[in-house]
């Protein structure tokens, strides 16, 4: 898709003037937005909107999606967006809600930059929306149609079979749909799980598949997130940790996310920081049943061995395989660790660790904790382009992982 030469020559003259207020003007688009259509709510994580990470992440795809309309050189947005069609699928965004976010966008822009916007301004940046939102809604109608999802009910309801405590804030869901089947995943996907809370709202939460495809049932672990330094504790994780027992029925998506075990036999190195572990996990579980004989390292951060996720699993796991070996950082009480596979105290150090030639790279964590070790692996020689990584809400590395702080 290409802008009208007219538009590209207002875009390429006000893209920097848009970037600088992108933020800005994504503060004025969502209250606005949801003032107008509170029923949108029920679509969009309110925690991401309060702490202004949804904001920042629009902003930031919208303009690297201008950029890459205007300038030949600029990194392909494709991975980027289709990204965000697996989010958005997941969260069960239809495609006529793109009128709804592309009138009050547009709206804010003209409030945010006043009489600068000309009707050509105006046009020109509607323009790009729309290239944008028409992009996203042919990826999402076929991610749709691939996973059998009607999109005006995109919610299948799930029953909880088994609950399993990992730790004091983790658990394990294993869901089992009330009717038909389970829909097939690829190893590393992620499901949205939502629910409705004691005040009247409904909110969606995204969740990794936590094991390889089962064929019968879907697998979730879960972190109860407690709030910290004056912020609220998760909504949705909390309910589910006080109320989803066997027998509980849950709203849940279609699998979604590009993050994903593919059939090569070339090594992988596995890296991951506290619930991160989640889709390590399922990859772990997916090559010990498929490709017991490759060769994987895995490396894990967490704060101790007590908040462990899946240790008892993963241990089994890299046992039972050829070649296999795994080391856990922990920042406190490190000698807790079973002295079989011995864990080093405090942050997670990659510059001496076994890292073979030519892996392939998964990465899930804290943006900043990802940022650091990519910026290892490469000083180990691996090549960027074979670290591959999950972001656990809005995704504000985007096209440039370095600038992640």
């Amino acid at each position: 898709m290409k802008l009208s030469p007219a538009s590209e020559a207002v875009v390429k003259a006000t893209a920097g003037v848009v970037a600088e207020n992108a933020e800005a003007i994504t503060k004025v688009f969502y209250p606005d937005m949801f003032e107008a259509h509170p029923e949108l709510m029920r679509v969009f994580n309110k925690a991401n909107q309060a702490i202004g990470e949804q904001p920042k992440a629009l902003a930031a795809s919208v303009v690297a999606y201008a950029v890459n309309l205007i300038d030949p050189d600029a990194p392909d947005f494709t991975p980027v967006m289709q990204r965000i069609a697996h989010k958005h699928v997941s969260l069960g965004i239809k495609a006529q809600e793109y009128t709804i976010v592309g009138h009050h966008l547009l709206k804010a822009v003209g409030t945010v930059l006043g009489d600068a916007v000309t009707p050509e301004i105006a046009a020109a940046w509607d323009e790009v929306y729309w290239l944008f939102g028409c992009a996203l809604i042919a990826e999402e109608a076929k991610l749709y149609a691939l996973g059998g999802t009607d999109p005006e009910h995109p919610w299948r309801q799930y029953r909880v079979v088994e609950r399993h405590e990992e730790s004091a804030d983790i658990f394990t869901l294993v869901l089992s749909p009330v009717s038909g089947q389970t829909p097939p995943h690829e190893t590393g996907q992620y499901v949205a799980i939502a629910v409705d809370l004691p005040d009247g709202e409904r909110q969606p939460r995204q969740y990794t598949i936590s094991s390889g495809p089962r064929g019968d049932a879907l697998q979730v672990t879960i972190k109860r997130v407690r709030g910290v330094d004056g912020t609220p504790d998760g909504q949705v994780s909390n309910w589910l940790a006080d109320h989803a027992q066997p027998g509980t029925i849950l709203d849940v998506s279609q699998p979604a996310g590009d993050l994903v075990l593919d059939d090569s036999e070339g090594p992988i190195v596995l890296v991951s920081a506290g619930i991160g572990i989640t889709p390590v996990a399922a990859i772990l579980e997916d090559l010990n049943r498929r490709q017991p004989h490759r060769t994987v390292r895995l490396f894990h951060a967490d704060r101790s061995h007590d908040t462990h996720p899946l240790y008892a699993t993963l241990r089994r796991q890299v046992l039972s395989m050829e070649d296999a070996k795994a080391q856990n950082w922990y920042e406190e009480d490190a000698e807790s660790a079973p002295t079989l596979h011995p864990a080093k105290s405090g942050l997670m150090d990659l510059t001496d660790a076994d890292v073979p030639a030519d892996s392939t790279v998964f990465m899930c964590g804290p943006l900043p904790f990802m940022n650091a070790m990519r910026k290892q692996l490469i000083g180990r020689g691996v090549s960027p382009e074979r670290i591959k990584y999950e972001v656990f809400g809005p995704d504000l590395w985007a096209q440039n992982p370095d600038a992640a702080e």
